[in-house]
């Protein structure tokens, strides 16, 4: 069994809770540890733990709407009776399958090459400016009921673009949205509902990988899932009950900051 380094969990697991469903990139954030640090690789069984936690979070707050979709889709399918939510599930669904397309092709090139700080930081600032262009764009009021199949896919092939590091997952599908004229409060509804069959992949396909890993330390595990878990339920509940009000130009402005100093940091 590895070490419980507590401090590093820590810091990693609030990193990981704070930052997966904010439209600032979590990828970015864990990288600076290591930058700044000179910490090592978390390892593979650390990113099932809080990947694991992040889902939970995101499952749990949103119980009454996955389970108002399930059994619209269910009804859907036993009746031929499409409702709001049996068409937000199928839109859903429609949406996740470019990202997991691009992802099984995809994945060795990103985890190869692009996995470099200087393109965090660039990526990190052109993506935050099309956050902020997004949100200034007139005419965004269509509610999530208004949603159609056309948006849905726009947002769906956006999202393939968050396998880009520095991007962020939240951040594009919530631009995306935006374009599309969807409100703030649906943009990012759907962002953090779309997250769900996202990382639930990712997590499986570490833990696949994990199966085939050396011992782990269970405590250190344990404790990165309940923290990452916490601290992301606390993230969504309050975003969402401030965002309609405050906007995204405060997480414009914090990408520009974090993408100078990452490009300041290791050099242009």
């Amino acid at each position: 069994m590895t070490d419980f380094d507590f401090i590093r969990a820590t810091v990693l697991a609030l990193i990981q809770g704070l930052t997966e469903f904010l439209p600032v990139s979590s990828s970015a954030h864990l990288i600076l540890p290591s930058v700044l640090l000179g910490w090592e690789d978390q390892g593979l069984a650390f990113d099932v733990a809080v990947h694991l936690g992040t889902l939970l979070a995101v499952v749990v707050f949103f119980r009454r709407d996955l389970y108002a979709i399930s059994a619209g889709c269910m009804h859907h399918l036993a009746t031929g009776q499409a409702s709001d939510n049996s068409k937000l599930g199928w839109y859903l669904l429609l949406a996740t399958l470019p990202v997991v397309i691009a992802g099984f092709i995809l994945k060795d090139v990103v985890d190869n090459y692009m996995r470099d700080a200087r393109i965090f930081g660039v990526t990190t600032i052109i993506f935050g400016l099309l956050l902020w262009v997004a949100d200034r764009k007139k005419g965004a009021t269509r509610s999530l009921q208004q949603l159609d199949l056309r948006t849905a896919l726009i947002i769906g092939f956006s999202q393939m673009l968050a396998l880009i590091p520095g991007v962020s997952r939240s951040g594009i599908t919530t631009t995306a949205a935006l374009m599309c004229n969807l409100d703030r409060d649906a943009a990012t509804r759907f962002s953090f509902l779309l997250a769900i069959p996202v990382i639930a992949g990712a997590a499986l396909l570490l833990l696949m990988d994990l199966l085939q890993a050396e011992s782990v330390n269970w405590y250190e595990l344990g404790y990165a899932l309940v923290l990452s878990m916490l601290t992301a339920f606390a993230c969504i509940h309050y975003f969402l009950r401030f965002i309609s009000r405050i906007g995204f130009l405060p997480f414009v402005i914090y990408r520009m900051i974090l993408g100078c100093f990452l490009l300041f940091f290791v050099g242009i």
